[in-house]
């Protein structure tokens, strides 16, 4: 039995922030949960599909995050509390079904949790996503802290439940993935009855009637945020500055303060519900001062609407001076942090703060220089180096400057040196494809070049087909290849519609990819990327086939998950007598060009070796190494 399932009130445990929000959300008595995988938010249902059965819940790792989104939407139309998550590139995608279902509204209760990843780091953008709130004119919570995330997503049903419509709440990475002090509250008991009412159309006419229903909704809500006590203020009666702060940002604030020193006169107004703002809350304590400072991660979204509050009632509170990122005081990008916050203090209040002596800058400075740069790259027995390697022979041989398209994944690390930068255009999910399909088409203005488009085996359930239709429908000329690792696995290993296994663990027909693309009309191949020659020859046939479009499922386990499943297939080492180390004329072809962190350069033999601790024996190093003198040994 998982911890989040305790029915111990008053128990205090030690939570990720997006375990937090999803006992919050089993202390609401939420009975659907749908999601796709994205960092940081894929913990929030993975975790409460851990208590799936234990708590009676039906949790999904759906297609992608528009259908989770409506996955959600039906239980909240039948009555039920549904929760959804996602992380901010999912938002987009959900947001199509969103900016309708805020017209159409719900009849039980459906909680929207974004996970926004300033800094990117596991992400392509660090887009803010709270401006959909403002957009679909939809309820916004901002957690500060994890016991916080807990009790706010609790109260987003309840909000949800009141006004019959989607409350949204924001979760950043230093929330969804920190720890903190989380104290349990009761897990209710009651049974539960759906039943979708016919006589209700959900529909979204007429919108007149529906978008001044979210308006008044948004001025009722104003006043319930007058009173929350997720909305707080610490500091003097009548600060020189004020700091009007939200979410994770209130604790580097706090302790930006408390270094500094500055108690006695700078006050902090710490807000968690930053959309619909509370308009008296804001105006009673601009009006107590001549300066303030905004502090929040991504965007100046509550900058902006602090500001229009502070324009409608200037003859009340009269002339401020503001500080933030307009200003150029807080930084526009990146995550928020302590020394980001106490130097912007020292620039207004004119103050010399040092954070840390000379000595310890010397010492950081000297730590930079001793500790090596982290290069991103494939993990030892990663499938994808091996595709990739075969298709920029492909490529070389093909001789016609062929590129790759791509988007989101794993594979995306092929815009970097462990992947040769052979990528050279991603975006979204699915972009890959798309894009390829409109190269495929420029043939009849001279463009020779041959585009091959990679996609993951969710991304292809996730967006790529649609674009694999159009190329199809389209006649373009293109290759797509499916680099199929048996698993989202950038986010996690959650399942996918082609692995057999859903959210919960039980057992499923798994959706053929090869039935698929073959059921569309394209020419479908498939092979094991770690056979090289063959993956060569048949991408080869598809860059000679001058019509149509051709699908090469490249097809081998993620080695992480094969690791856990079986023992390796090879004993692999470097044979001394046959490495001719720097004398060979290859130029370390084996550790420079083909970098697989399992195979390393000795500098005191001045000869390639395998790191028996890392390698997960594939053995497609044997094969590119020009005079075999790495070696592969069958384990059984």
């Amino acid at each position: 039995m998982s911890y989040l399932s305790l029915d111990e009130p008053g128990k205090e445990l030690l939570l990720m922030g997006n375990e937090a929000i999803a006992r919050g959300a089993l202390e609401a008595g939420v009975k659907v949960c749908a999601a796709y995988p994205g960092t940081p938010s894929s913990e929030i249902i993975a975790s409460l599909s851990e208590v799936a059965s234990d708590m009676d819940l039906y949790v999904e790792w759906s297609v992608n995050e528009k259908v989770s989104l409506e996955v959600a939407a039906s239980a909240a139309f039948s009555g039920l509390r549904a929760i959804c998550a996602m992380k901010q590139n999912g938002l987009n995608v959900a947001s199509d079904f969103l900016l309708n279902l805020n017209l159409i509204g719900v009849q039980g209760a459906l909680v929207l949790v974004t996970c926004d990843d300033p800094s990117c780091h596991s992400s392509t953008n660090e887009e803010d996503s709270r401006a959909f709130a403002k957009i679909a004119d939809l309820p916004l919570l901002e957690p500060a802290t994890f016991h916080e995330a807990k009790e706010m997503a609790k109260w987003a049903f309840t909000i949800s439940e009141d006004i019959r419509n989607v409350c949204m709440m924001r979760g950043v990475t230093r929330i969804s993935h920190a720890r903190g002090n989380v104290t349990l509250g009761e897990l209710p008991e009651k049974e539960v009855s759906p039943y979708f009412d016919k006589s209700k159309q959900r529909v979204t006419f007429p919108v007149t009637q529906s978008h001044d229903l979210l308006h008044e909704n948004l001025i009722r809500l104003e006043r319930v945020f007058e009173t929350s006590p997720f909305n707080r203020y610490d500091g003097p009666d009548h600060p020189e500055l004020l700091i009007i702060t939200c979410g994770s940002s209130w604790l580097y604030t706090q302790e930006a303060v408390e270094l500094m020193g500055v108690e006695r006169f700078v006050g902090i107004l710490k807000i968690g519900t930053t959309w619909p703002l509370p308009t008296q809350t804001i105006v009673e304590h601009l009006a107590k001062t001549d300066k303030v400072l905004i502090i929040e991660e991504v965007d100046p979204f509550l900058e902006g609407n602090v500001k229009e509050i502070a324009a409608d009632f200037s003859m009340q509170i009269g002339p401020k001076t503001f500080f933030g990122k307009r200003s150029r005081h807080i930084p526009f990008s990146g995550e928020m942090n302590t020394d980001r916050i106490t130097q912007a203090l020292s620039q207004i209040l004119n103050l010399t703060y040092e954070p840390r002596d000379s000595k310890y800058e010397a010492s950081a400075k000297m730590a930079e220089e001793i500790v090596p740069v982290r290069v991103l790259g494939f993990c030892p027995g990663c499938p994808h180096r091996a595709s990739y390697w075969s298709i920029n022979s492909a490529l070389q041989l093909d001789d016609r400057e062929g590129f790759i398209t791509g988007d989101i994944g794993c594979y995306h690390l092929a815009r970097t040196s462990a992947g040769w930068n052979l990528l050279k255009t991603s975006g979204a999910m699915g972009t890959g494809t798309g894009l390829a399909s409109g190269f495929g088409k420029l043939e009849r203005y001279g463009f020779s070049q041959p585009p091959i488009a990679v996609c993951g085996d969710s991304t292809f359930f996730h967006a790529a087909m649609p674009a694999l239709v159009n190329a199809i429908y389209s006649k373009s000329n293109m290759i797509m290849a499916i680099l199929d690792n048996s698993a989202t696995a950038m986010t996690g290993f959650q399942p996918h519609p082609g692995v057999g296994k859903n959210a919960m663990g039980e057992e499923v027909t798994p959706v053929d990819i090869e039935g698929v693309c073959r059921a569309f009309g394209a020419k479908v191949e498939v092979t094991d990327p770690f056979d090289l020659e063959t993956t060569k020859l048949k991408l080869l046939q598809m860059l000679d086939d001058p019509e149509g479009v051709k699908v090469l499922i490249m097809r081998r386990k993620c080695a992480l998950l094969r690791q856990k499943e079986e023992e390796p297939p090879y004993k692999v080492y470097v044979d001394p007598e046959k490495c001719m180390g720097e004398d060979c004329g290859c130029n370390r072809f084996c550790t420079r060009c083909f970098k697989c962190p399992g195979l390393i350069w000795d500098k005191e033999s001045s000869k390639a070796k395998i790191d028996e601790v890392i390698c997960v024996g594939c053995g497609v190093c044997s094969d590119i190494c020009p005079e075999n003198a790495i070696v592969r040994e069958e384990t059984s």
